[in-house]
C-alpha cells in the first residue's frame, strides 16, 4: 500500500512545504490561519534572514529569501484563507553534483532516494527535496505560527548550545538576554562563546572539514495544559517535529538524559508557591509533565550531526558499476548545521505550539480578536526589535 506523501506537517494548523534544493522555487502553504492576523513579507523575511546563507559561517549559496505572499493575505492582514509563500532559488549551481549522480554521497540521503524512487527520477542535485534548503519554507511558516503565538504572550527564543566539544555552561531564563543571539552570527548571546566558536569554525572549514552542534530553544509564557496524556502528547510531538529536520540526531527536554543517571530522590521536583502560582522548583522536565504543558518555561535541546559532505575523500560506490570509489564533495555546504538550524527548531516549535493552542481553543481558527491583534503587535516588536535591519536592495524586491 503506498503511504502518505510526507510532506504536510500539523492538524489545526497545518503547514504543506513544496519545492527542491535546485529547482526554481521552494515554498510553504499554511492553512488554518485565522482571519485578522497583520502579516507582511517583511515579518516572514526577518525570520528567514536568521537562516539565510551566503555568509563566513555558513555555505557560501548567496540566497537573498525575499518571501513573497501570494494567497490568504489581503490589505496587509490574513482572510482566513490559506496563506502560500513562495522564495524563489537565486543562486544555483548544480554542476558539482552531476559527477556525483552515481556516487551516493555518504551520510545523505542519496542511496535512499535513488532505492525509493528510482534512478532515473531521483533528483540528485543539492540532494532535492531531501535537502535543507527545504527548512526555509518551515521558518517562513514559522513566522506565521510565532506571531500567532504573541496573541498570548509566548516568546520563542533558540541559541548554539554547543559547537563540538565547546559547550555553553550559562543557563539563562531571561528573554531579553537570549534574544541577542538573533544578532549573532552564529548564534549565541555570549559574546566569549561566540569568539570560541568562530575561531572553531575558522579552524573546521581550513581543513574542509566539518562540525556538530546543539540548539537549545526555549518557549516563554505557555500556559499549562496544552497536550495530552496519551498519544498526542506535547513531547512526542515536539520530538517529531524536531526529528523531521535535517541533520537532527537527538532530541531532550529539560535535563534530558541526565535524567536517566539520577535516583529518584535527585530528579524530584518539588511543587512551591511563587507570587500566588503552584509552580516547579527546577523545572527539570523542561516546562511538560505527562505530556501536558505546565506553565514553565519549555526548555528543548536538539542535536545535528556533523555536515556529510565535506573536501576530504570520502567512500562510496558507483551504482553503475558496483565498484568502490573515493569521492571528494564539491559544493557548497555548512561547516556547523546547528547554526543555520536555529530558526528552524524555533520555526518548528512554533508550529507545534499554535497547533496544540488552536486545539484547546486558546487561538481561534477563525477570526482574531481586536484584543488578541493589539497583544500580537505588543510581542511581535520585541522580535522585530532583535533583528537586523531590512537593506533597500531586498525592500525594493520585497515590495514588488
Amino acid at each position: 500500500m503506498r503511504e502518505v506523501p510526507g510532506n504536510s506537517f500539523g492538524l489545526l494548523f497545518r503547514i504543506t512545504t513544496f519545492g527542491e534544493s535546485h529547482g526554481r522555487a521552494i515554498g510553504v502553504v499554511v492553512d488554518g490561519v485565522p482571519a485578522g492576523l497583520p502579516l507582511s513579507w517583511e515579518d516572514i523575511y526577518r525570520e528567514l534572514v536568521l537562516r539565510r546563507p551566503g555568509h563566513k559561517y555558513s555555505t557560501s549559496r548567496r540566497e537573498l529569501d525575499v518571501p513573497e505572499i501570494i494567497s490568504g493575505v489581503f490589505r496587509g492582514v490574513t482572510s482566513g484563507g490559506p496563506v502560500t509563500i513562495i522564495i524563489w532559488n537565486r543562486d544555483v549551481d548544480s554542476s558539482p553534483y552531476e559527477e556525483l549522480k552515481y556516487t551516493p554521497r555518504p551520510g545523505h540521503a542519496d542511496l535512499q532516494m535513488i532505492r525509493k524512487y528510482g534512478l532515473d527520477a531521483w533528483d540528485y542535485r543539492g540532494g532535492g527535496r531531501a535537502s535543507g534548503r527545504e527548512t526555509a519554507a518551515r521558518v517562513a511558516a514559522g513566522a506565521i505560527a510565532k506571531k500567532l503565538l504573541c496573541s498570548l504572550g509566548i516568546l520563542i527564543i533558540g541559541y548554539v548550545r554547543s559547537v563540538g566539544k565547546l559547550k555553553l555552561e550559562k543557563n539563562v531564563q531571561d528573554p531579553q538576554i537570549l534574544m541577542r543571539s538573533r544578532l549573532s552570527p552564529v548564534k549565541t548571546f555570549d559574546p566569549e562563546f561566540e569568539r570560541k566558536v568562530m575561531n572553531l569554525i575558522d579552524d573546521v572549514k581550513r581543513r574542509g572539514d566539518s562540525v556538530g552542534g546543539c540548539v537549545e530553544v526555549v518557549a516563554f509564557n505557555v500556559p499549562p495544559g496544552l497536550g495530552d496524556p496519551v498519544f498526542d502528547k506535547l513531547k512526542a510531538d515536539i520530538a517529531k517535529a524536531m526529528m523531521s529536520i535535517p541533520g537532527t540526531v537527538g532530541v531532550e527536554f529539560g535535563l534530558g538524559i541526565r535524567l536517566s543517571e539520577m535516583f529518584g530522590s535527585e530528579a524530584a521536583d518539588s511543587l512551591i508557591i511563587e507570587d500566588g502560582y503552584v509552580k516547579y522548583l527546577r523545572n527539570v522536565q523542561g516546562g511538560i509533565v505527562g505530556g501536558l504543558s505546565t506553565g514553565e518555561p519549555i526548555i528543548v535541546r536538539v542535536y545535528f550531526k556533523p555536515t556529510s559532505s565535506i573536501a576530504s575523500g570520502l567512500r562510496t560506490v558507483d551504482i553503475r558499476k558496483l565498484k568502490e570509489v573515493e569521492i571528494k564533495v564539491r559544493g557548497r555546504h555548512d561547516p556547523c548545521i546547528a547554526i543555520r538550524a536555529v530558526p528552524v527548531v524555533e520555526a518548528m516549535l512554533a508550529i507545534v505550539l499554535v497547533d496544540h493552542a488552536m486545539r484547546c481553543g486558546l487561538i481561534s481558527t477563525d477570526r482574531l480578536t481586536l484584543r488578541e491583534v493589539k497583544n500580537i503587535e505588543k510581542y511581535w516588536e520585541i522580535y522585530v526589535k532583535y533583528s537586523p535591519p531590512i537593506d533597500k536592495t531586498v525592500e525594493s524586491e520585497g515590495s514588488g
